[in-house]
């Protein structure tokens, strides 16, 4: 059996290592590579793009261009990526939404399960709990005991329908078997400034967007929502430690080529981005966003997304959030 994984393995290697030879020989990367990122410049998925394309262009001697294309909750980058050419010329770095809009919107003018190669991971957003300092509740297990004995009287924010704060809000009240009231904003910002106000109590935010205020004391952060404690805040418990096993709840940004990308390039990016994400100075600037640095191999992150896919598109039929 040992002889058996050993010859697997060395298949394997030597297997990844012809696709690299095979993209080498193609002359790839012969020109610039254009990185769509489906966000307005300036923001985290911008700022990661950023950083890890100026690294990836150094690892694989080749310029990698930024192409911000915001807009329509990620789709219209998306949807401009799925009909360029399969060369590996064209990138995408799509965030959660990606997996979560199949289930949002009626029609998309692309498939995202067939549309598109999965290169690598190349960071997750923790999200963080955070409540109103006026709320008489400092765990997970106080919050969900106050929710159970006031049902329907608390609320949560959520930064737009169908975005990772309201899905993390539908799924601690389904785990929790808990009354919530789901408040909507447009966008994290309006909804934090309510949180800090009081008119609303509790907020699934992202930690750079509110660590300031929990070190202020404007608001109580209670839990991550990461399978395991982020090392920014590691004195936060998990939202999985303190009473909900199996909670999990990331924002993520994947890289992405069209679909009929030869492997040999995938393998060829892969590797740049890897060696990219294994930087140290790459993974402080991108902890220093409140993010966890990606990497792995393609298929991971193909598996990763059929399962995001899969459970966003449960619970958001399970919890009836209208479609688009």
């Amino acid at each position: 059996m040992h002889k058996q994984t050993l010859i697997a393995g060395g298949l394997a290697l030597a297997t990844a290592l012809a696709s690299l030879d095979a993209a080498a020989q193609n002359g790839y990367p012969s020109r610039p590579i254009r990185l769509i990122v489906p966000a307005s410049p300036g923001g985290g998925t911008d700022f990661t793009a950023r950083t890890i394309g100026q690294k990836l262009g150094e690892n694989i001697k080749q310029t990698v261009i930024v192409d911000n294309r915001g807009g329509a909750a990620g789709n219209i980058g998306v949807e401009i990526a799925s009909k360029a050419s399969p060369d590996g010329y064209t990138l995408v770095m799509p965030i959660t939404s990606f997996s979560i809009n199949p289930h949002l919107y009626s029609k998309l003018p692309f498939d995202t399960a067939k549309d598109f190669a999965p290169i690598v991971l190349a960071a997750s957003a923790p999200l963080f709990l955070v409540v109103n300092p006026s709320v008489p509740a400092k765990s997970v297990s106080e919050l969900v005991a106050l929710a159970k004995a006031k049902p329907g009287q608390l609320n949560y924010a959520n930064s737009g329908n169908g975005t990772t704060a309201h899905l993390a809000g539908e799924l601690l009240k389904k785990m929790a078997g808990v009354d919530l009231v789901s408040v909507p904003y447009k966008g994290g910002g309006p909804a934090v400034l309510d949180l800090i106000g009081g008119r609303v109590q509790i907020y699934f935010s992202t930690i750079p967007a509110a660590l300031t205020q929990v070190k202020a004391g404007k608001l109580r952060g209670i839990a991550v929502t990461t399978a395991k404690r982020v090392d920014l805040i590691p004195e936060v418990p998990t939202v999985a430690e303190s009473g909900l096993p199996g909670f999990q709840v990331v924002g993520w940004f994947g890289i992405f080529a069209p679909a009929g990308t030869p492997k040999p390039v995938i393998a060829t990016l892969n590797k740049g981005i890897n060696e990219a994400l294994r930087s140290p100075e790459t993974r402080q600037l991108i902890e220093r966003q409140g993010l966890i640095p990606g990497g792995g191999t393609s298929e991971e992150l193909g598996r990763f997304l059929q399962a995001e896919m899969k459970k966003w598109g449960a619970l958001i039929k399970e919890a009836g959030i209208a479609s688009r």
